[in-house]
C-alpha cells in the first residue's frame, strides 16, 4: 500500500492554505494580510502589485484554524470527486475564476476585506449537484441545494457577523454556471 497524491489541484490548494496559516501564525504575522486578503472598497490600491495578487490568492488565506478546517472539510470531501470528473486543470480554472470574481466584486462593492476558500467550497457544492445533468434538464438536486445553501446564506446575510455570505453566494452562482456550461471529461 502506498499513499497517492490523488487530487493534485485540491491537495495543493489545501497544503498551500495550511502552510500560509502556519507561517502567518508563527514566523510572518503580516503574511495573510499582505498577500492573502483582498482589501475592500477604498483599500484597494491599483498601483500595488500585492493588491492585484490578492484578487485570486485570498482563497489561500484564512483567519484561523477553525476557518480553514470549516472550508477544507467540504473542499476535501467534494473536490477530489469534481477533479476526477472535470480534470485537474479545468477544476483549477474554475477555482481561479471563482476567486477572481469574488475578489473583484468585493473590491467594488464592500468596504470589508475578504479571505478564505468558502466561495470555492460553495462553488463545489453547487457544481457537485450537477453529477447527472443532461441537456434540457435541470437536476432536482441542484434546485434543492440552491434553495438550502443559498437560501441560508441570504438569510444569514441579514445578521451581523464576520462571514462573507456574499462570497458564498457568488461562489454558488459560479458553480451553477460551471455546472450548466462545463462538460465533464470523458472517463478513461
Amino acid at each position: 500500500m502506498r499513499i497517492k497524491y490523488n487530487a493534485p489541484t485540491i491537495l495543493t490548494l489545501t497544503f498551500s492554505s495550511v502552510l500560509v496559516l502556519m507561517l502567518s501564525s508563527t514566523l510572518l504575522p503580516s503574511l495573510t494580510e499582505s498577500w492573502f486578503m483582498v482589501p475592500g472598497k477604498g483599500g484597494f490600491a491599483f498601483s500595488r502589485i500585492q493588491n492585484w495578487v490578492t484578487l485570486v490568492s485570498h482563497v489561500i488565506g484564512h483567519a484561523n484554524w477553525t476557518h480553514l478546517i470549516a472550508n477544507f472539510s467540504l473542499i476535501l470531501l467534494i473536490g477530489p470527486i469534481l477533479e476526477e470528473r472535470y480534470g485537474s486543470l479545468a477544476l483549477l480554472e474554475m477555482i481561479f475564476i471563482t476567486a477572481l470574481v469574488t475578489g473583484v466584486l468585493n473590491v467594488f462593492l464592500f468596504s470589508t476585506s475578504l479571505l478564505g476558500a468558502s466561495g470555492v467550497a460553495f462553488m463545489m457544492i453547487l457544481l457537485a449537484s450537477f453529477t447527472n445533468f443532461k441537456k434540457g434538464e435541470i437536476p432536482l438536486t441542484f434546485i434543492l441545494i440552491m434553495v438550502l445553501y443559498l437560501g441560508r446564506e441570504l438569510f444569514n446575510s441579514l445578521t451581523e457577523n464576520t462571514i462573507s455570505e456574499f462570497a458564498h453566494i457568488i461562489g454558488g452562482l459560479c458553480g451553477s454556471i460551471f455546472g450548466f456550461f462545463r462538460t465533464p471529461q470523458t472517463p478513461s
